[in-house]
Order: structure tokens, then C-alpha cells, then sequence
């Protein structure tokens, strides 16, 4: 790492499949919105010649943001695949979104991937969502290194940067975090400021000059020695400490000399291990270069540091009736295990799907078993389904290149898979396996639409199975009792990419129309009914008379019918009419048009005719008097209650108690987690918290989260019971 030159490999660098896993890394980019993981993707491919000039491809476009909704909005949306070659190793580049909306993006990277390059803005810090995710990946011990970008901006600092780096990565061991490069400044600006023009490397103390569009390698000055002197102890005694040699620490502080080639070693063996994190620092090339500041170096610590997938923990793999299976973790030649990691629609290949395979070695046209399980409650039917595989390719922007076979640990696309969704498992067919799923976040925020005409209508159906095949952060719901369609989403760009695809791919047009909650009606107090249904028009009449009595139950009783008729008056073939009659009123409301719960209806009188009397009109008798009960009876409006869990860090938690509390929510009590964390747990109507997504993460700064779930329906208070039934008569 900096002690080896690297000539421009040109048509090498564009990556074909590989043939042993040996020669794979897969390595995600992670990072808030705006620090620079697409522009370092494409200076990355720039300089392992996979491209002609910055984040071109040979026949125009960009290796990533290629998608038209990234161009419009002018930021990255979802997960993309570059793949280039540097030193004979397949490197693919997982470029993720910044924004917290498109996690489930950053979710399927983190799955694909075997080590992650946090990259950090120098101009803007690291936020809190970052560090989360760095907690997630130490968490499975997934090996990290930091890239720091825009150390073109005015006031950047790269040794503060560093600082900042290891106070918000390093809590456990600060000095886990280090450079392995210090900057290098070209002449001062006559703004005061002057550009990084090269590095210098703290291992090899080799000077590395940018300034001319390709990377030269020199001696320093001994007026440079003694600038990184200091730092370069330091990382020494951090590589040394982090050694799996124990002796090597006592030498070194005996005096001994200790090798560079010894260092690099166990620099590369710490940071495959996972604990080790060097930063380094990198620019995009500008017109005319071949090279970006800092990105050969940052090919040669992915190539040599940065873990096989031989080294990638063997996920929990069963039979798809559950049976555990065990395999050899990732073999070429094993049972074939892949995963679908992101589902797409090109408009020219069609339905694509990005895999990994982590066991066995997929080939085009093999026929394959699809097993999808486990996502039911987003939308997503469990399936057990053969397809047969079209065409493999390794995606380059908006380019396909063929390939004819996918070993263990690489990566590549399958087109035109109809039944596989984003999270299924792809196996033999002889040999049926399944995966277990990652986790997703929960979508909370929702979208309810409707189509904008009646063509609209015919494809919304179709359009919306798509979109959430293709992303199980979403959720559709077809409610039952607002009789609305909703989209679950993350948040409001979420929302607003969902509503574009479904316009320009699918071709459907939709309106966004209030999302409302299901509310309920129930008696506050005791009340009486008589239903009289009594009608005469030549031949059989109808003729059915019945009296009830309504009384309230505890929360969750439903509707309880209860047969208190003496001496026949109501004949026992219509009693069961009459609860029929009851319950259909009760599920279409007795004064707002809500379903009617916890009450008990008591049958106690009626009348019946011998010849006049039916099924039918003991079913109107009994929803009528069900409705007469009403109108003498206090209602009371029911509105759902959640049980809301909020995971903040400590310094927030006072706000988010306080803005709880102004949603009409009841704070049961907080708990303190690791890591500086508070979880406050609340009942809060469902009512108030329709946008609180969007309020929790502006409230914390995107460092918060929340699940939600329903507790019950309870009472709602009179003036918001009244001014729901004035905006409902307005609507109406």
C-alpha cells in the first residue's frame, strides 16, 4: 500500500467475470447525501481505465447515476454496480444513496459486500446516520476503511478530519483510526487556501505527486521527513498493536527495527480482520488527467486489505422447509446459493436482477429454483417457483456485458427472471435452499393514491406489484375499511421517486389523496331499539318485529350478540337473522359510517307472521333497531391508538418526549440503551403521527428511529371527534 507503482492498466480495467473467488472484492460505498461516493466510483473507474475520461463509458454516459429520476433529482436513488479491474482482482464498487429515504438501498450494498469505504466530506463532518451505520457493520465485523473527499473546499482539514474520524469511529480504540497518507499542498491561492496536489505516504515515506494528472513517485526532501515523523509513529504502533505477532511490540520498543514489508503485512491482515480502519484521501481527476488524487492508493489497499470472499462469514442457509444445511463457505464448486440483492426495470432488457451467488456457480440458461420467504408483510407472497436464467451480464452504467458463467463471491445481473423479487434466493433445481433474509427498515410514512382516470385504473394494479417487488422497503396495503390504496414508504423522497416510477416506467398516473385511519364507533351508554319491518304489496308480505338492547364493552370485546327471547315471540329459525342483521349494520356504522365495536346486543322481544315472516325481514328488523338504538344513545368516535418505540440519542431525547406529548401521546417510560442511545415508548393516536417519519429524522438530524404498532381503538376527544366529522362532511 504506497510502496508500489501502478501503470494504467487501460482495457484491463474493465472488469469481466471472475474465475476464482480468490480474485473478487466487493466493496460498498457508505456515506450521508453529497460527500462524494459517485464522483470517487467514477474516478475509481477512471484510473483502473475502465472508462475514457471522468465517469464516461465508451459509448457515452455516466458508470453510475445513470438512472433518468437520479438525473432529474440530481442525486443517487438507488443501488448501483461498477465493476473494474486493478492488479488482476475483479473489484466491484457498490455505490449507494446518501439520503436516509433510501436505506433499503444501503441495506442490499451492505448484504452483497464484504468490507465498506465510509466516505466522509471534509467540508461537512460525519453525521449521525453515518455512525449508525458504522455500528451496524462492527457489529458483523465487516472490515472498513474512511475515504475523506472535497479536500478542495475552503476551510478543509484533513488532520481534523482524521481527528473527527476517530472520536466518531473509534470510540473503543481512537487509535484504530489512522492516516496512511498525509497530504501534500501545492502553492498558496491568493485566497489563502492551497490544493492538495499529491500525498506522502507514512509507510513507504515516499512522496506521491498528483499535480500533473498522473501519479509520480519520489523521494521526500529532509525538510519532509520530519513533518510526518510524528504521525507516522503513531500508525506504527497502531499496525503493531493490532499484530498478530505479540512479540512485534516488544521489539519494536526495545529498539528493534521492524521491516516496512512486516508492516504492510500486518496492515492488511488488521484491516481484513475488521480492526483496523486506515483513512485515506482522494479527489476526482480533473480535465484532461488520467488519475485522481489518492485513488491508486485506495485501489491498492481494496486489492491487498480488503477481504476475500473466502473470508465472508457462511450465511444461515435451510431447506425451504427449514431444515438448516450446511456448506462449504463460498466454493465454486458447491450446491449453488444466490441471492437476489436489487430488482430493476430496464426499458430495453426489461425486469433485471442484480445477484450474488455465495455458493456453487450460476450459468446462463440453467434453470433454477426461486425461493421467496419471510417478506409476507411487505406485500411479498412466499414462493417456491423454477425459472429458467436468461442472459448473465456484468452491468457498466447503462452498458450489459455478457458473461457466461457467475462463480462464488462475484457478482452480475440476470435478465427477464419474472417471479424473483429483491431478497430471494436462487439455488439448483434439484436441490432447493433458502437464505436467510436481511433486515429491512420498516416503511412508516404513508401515501395514499388513487388512480387519475380510468386507464390509470386498469394498469395501477400491475404498476404497484412491480414497484414493490422491485423494493421491500415499500408496502402496499389495500385497506379494507377506508376502502383506500397505500403505499408504505421511508420518507418523502421516498414516496416521490415511487410515484415518478410508476409514472414513467409503468406508465400510470396517480393522485395523492389524505391518507385516513381506520376509526370505529361504539355506544357510550345503554340504549333500546325496536326494528319494525312491515310491508304489504300483494302476495307474501314481510313482516319482522324485534326489540334489542344495547350496552358497552371493554376495549377489544367486538360485537357480542346475546338471544334473551321468552315464549317463541321471535321464532328460533329468524333469531340467527336478526344477529345477521345486527352485525352487517354494525360493520357499516350506526351514525358516522365507522364499524361498530365492543357492544353487546340482547335480543329480548319481537313478533313474527306465519306466512309473512323471513330470513330476510328479521335482517332489516334487526339493523334497524340497531340504528333506532342509536339515535337515543351517546357514540362515541373510536380512533386507533399505536404503541410507538423511539430509539434517539440522548441529547434529543427531551424534544422528542415534548413533541410526543403535543401529539396527544402518553410517555410510558424510557430505557437506556448502549451507545448513548434512550428508547421512549409511547401510546400515541395513529392520527397524529402520519407524518412523524418526516418530523422525527428533521427533529434529530436523521439520528432517530421509530417502530410502530397497533395497541387498540380508544375514545377520541370530542372537539377532534367533531372537527373529523366536519372535514368528512366537507369532503363529502
Amino acid at each position: 500500500m504506497g510502496d508500489k507503482a501502478q501503470t494504467h492498466p487501460g482495457a484491463a480495467g474493465r472488469a469481466q467475470a471472475a474465475d476464482h473467488p480468490q480474485s473478487v472484492r466487493n466493496v460498498v460505498l457508505v456515506g450521508h447525501s453529497g460527500s462524494g461516493k459517485t464522483t470517487l466510483v467514477e474516478a475509481l473507474a477512471l484510473t483502473a481505465g475502465a472508462v475514457n475520461r471522468a465517469g464516461r463509458v465508451e459509448n457515452g454516459g455516466t458508470v453510475s447515476d445513470y438512472d433518468e429520476i437520479e438525473h432529474r433529482q440530481q442525486r443517487s436513488v438507488q443501488l448501483s454496480l461498477v465493476p473494474v479491474e486493478w492488479d488482476g482482482i475483479k473489484v466491484n464498487l457498490l455505490d449507494t444513496p446518501g439520503y436516509a429515504d433510501f436505506v433499503g438501498e444501503l441495506r442490499a450494498g451492505l448484504r452483497a459486500a464484504d468490507a465498506a469505504l465510509f466516505v466522509v466530506s471534509a467540508s461537512d463532518g460525519v453525521d449521525g446516520s453515518t455512525r449508525m451505520v458504522w455500528e451496524e457493520c462492527a457489529a458483523v465485523g465487516m472490515p472498513r476503511a474512511i475515504v475523506v473527499t472535497h479536500l478542495e473546499a475552503a476551510r478543509a482539514d484533513f488532520e481534523e478530519m482524521t481527528r473527527i474520524c476517530a472520536e466518531a469511529f473509534g470510540a473503543d480504540d481512537p487509535d484504530a483510526v489512522l492516516p496512511l497518507y498525509l497530504p501534500l499542498h501545492g502553492p498558496q491561492a491568493p485566497d489563502g487556501h492551497a490544493p492538495v496536489t499529491g500525498l506522502i505516504g507514512l509507510l513507504s515515506q515516499k512522496l506521491f505527486d498528483y499535480s500533473t494528472g498522473e501519479r509520480k513517485e519520489s523521494e521526500p526532501g529532509e525538510d519532509q521527513l520530519p513533518l510526518i515523523e510524528e504521525a507516522r509513529n503513531r500508525l506504527i504502533e497502531g499496525i503493531i498493536s493490532e499484530s498478530e505477532d505479540e512479540t512485534l511490540m516488544d521489539r519494536y520498543l526495545g529498539g528493534e527495527p521492524v521491516e516496512v514489508k512486516t508492516l504492510i503485512e500486518d496492515l492488511e491482515r488488521a484491516v481484513a480482520r475488521g480492526v483496523f480502519f486506515p483513512v485515506l484521501a482522494a479527489a476526482p481527476a480533473t480535465e484532461g488527467s488520467r488519475q485522481g488524487l489518492g485513488t491508486v492508493e485506495l485501489l491498492e489497499l481494496i486489492t491487498r486489505g480488503f477481504p476475500t470472499p473466502l473470508e465472508h462469514e457462511t450465511l444461515r442457509v435451510t431447506t425451504v422447509d427449514g431444515r438448516p444445511r450446511e456448506l462449504k463457505p463460498c466454493d465454486p464448486d458447491a450446491p449453488l446459493v444466490a441471492e437476489v440483492v436489487k430488482t430493476s426495470s430496464d426499458p430495453y432488457v426489461g425486469r433485471l436482477s442484480l445477484i450474488r451467488v455465495f455458493s456453487g456457480t450460476l450459468r446462463a440458461d440453467q434453470t433454477v429454483h426461486v425461493s421467496g420467504h419471510g417478506l409476507a408483510d411487505r406485500g411479498h407472497e412466499d414462493h417456491d417457483v423454477d425459472e429458467r436464467i436468461g442472459a448473465l451480464s456484468t452491468p457498466f452504467g447503462k452498458q450489459q456485458r455478457p458473461v457466461s458463467h457467475v462463480i462464488a463471491g462475484d457478482l452480475a445481473c440476470v435478465a427477464k427472471l419474472s417471479r424473483a423479487e429483491t431478497g430471494d434466493t436462487l439455488s439448483a433445481k434439484d436441490d432447493p435452499l433458502l437464505m436467510e433474509p436481511w433486515q429491512m427498515p420498516d416503511p412508516l410514512l404513508p401515501l395514499a393514491i388513487q388512480a387519475h382516470s380510468k386507464p390509470d385504473e386498469d394498469k395501477l394494479s400491475q404498476g404497484l406489484s412491480r414497484l414493490v417487488a422491485e423494493d421491500p422497503t415499500m408496502r402496499l396495503e389495500q385497506n379494507q375499511d377506508t376502502h383506500q390504496v397505500v403505499l408504505w414508504c421511508l420518507g418523502e423522497a421516498h414516496a416521490d421517486v415511487a410515484l415518478e416510477r410508476l409514472r414513467s416506467r409503468y406508465g400510470v398516473q396517480v393522485d395523492v389523496v389524505p391518507h385516513r385511519v381506520s376509526l370505529r364507533e361504539t355506544f357510550a351508554t345503554k340504549a333500546a331499539g325496536r326494528g319494525r319491518h312491515v310491508k304489504q304489496s300483494g302476495g307474501h308480505g314481510q313482516f319482522a318485529i324485534c326489540e334489542i338492547e344495547v350496552e358497552p364493552l371493554p376495549g377489544g370485546s367486538g360485537i357480542e350478540f346475546v338471544d334473551k327471547v321468552v315464549g317463541g315471540a321471535v321464532p328460533r329459525q329468524f333469531i340467527p337473522s336478526v344477529e345477521k342483521g345486527v352485525r352487517v349494520q354494525a360493520a357499516k356504522g350506526v351514525a358516522a359510517g365507522y364499524p361498530l365495536i365492543d357492544v353487546r346486543v340482547t335480543l329480548l322481544d319481537g313478533k313474527a307472521h306465519s306466512v309473512d315472516s323471513s330470513d330476510a325481514a328479521f335482517q332489516t328488523a334487526g339493523a334497524l333497531a340497531l340504528r333506532e338504538a342509536a339515535t337515543d344513545a351517546r357514540i362515541h368516535l373510536l380512533e386507533p391508538v399505536a404503541e410507538v418505540s423511539v430509539l434517539v440519542g440522548d441529547d434529543f431525547v427531551g424534544a422528542v418526549m415534548s413533541d410526543l406529548s403535543g401529539r396527544r401521546g402518553r410517555v410510558l417510560g424510557t430505557e437506556q440503551t448502549p451507545g448513548g442511545r434512550t428508547l421512549v415508548r409511547a401510546e400515541v393516536p395513529e392520527i397524529e403521527i402520519g407524518r412523524y417519519a418526516i418530523d422525527l429524522r428533521s427533529m434529530t438530524h436523521g439520528t432517530a428511529r421509530f417502530s410502530r404498532r397497533y395497541a387498540r381503538h380508544e375514545p377520541m376527544p370530542q372537539q377532534v371527534a367533531d372537527r373529523i366529522r366536519e372535514e368528512e362532511r366537507k369532503a363529502s
